[in-house]
């Protein structure tokens, strides 16, 4: 999966949940007061789920999750490693 399909589909993802529809990429979407703390766990499932990745303990930064473009960062990251495919 290309990095720019990968960040649009991370985005339509959390745009469904937030009513700013105007953020950006770099946003901080916890500080921004998009969205709270529990939404981290849907984010996990769906990354997981999505790109057939496993978020391992040491992935439970939420700096990973801050932005889309953090998140987008993480994914690709994931995907290059390809160590964290869940099988």
């Amino acid at each position: 999966m290309e990095t720019g399909e990968i960040r649009e589909t991370i985005r339509s993802f959390i745009g469904g949940f937030i009513r700013a529809r105007n953020f950006k990429d770099s946003d901080n979407i916890f500080e921004a007061g998009f969205i709270n703390s529990l939404f981290v766990m849907q984010l996990i499932l769906f990354v997981e789920k999505k790109f057939s990745l496993a978020v391992e303990d040491s992935d439970l930064n939420i700096a990973n999750f801050s932005s889309v473009d953090a998140l987008s960062s993480f994914v690709s990251g994931k995907l290059v490693n390809g160590s964290s495919r869940l099988h």
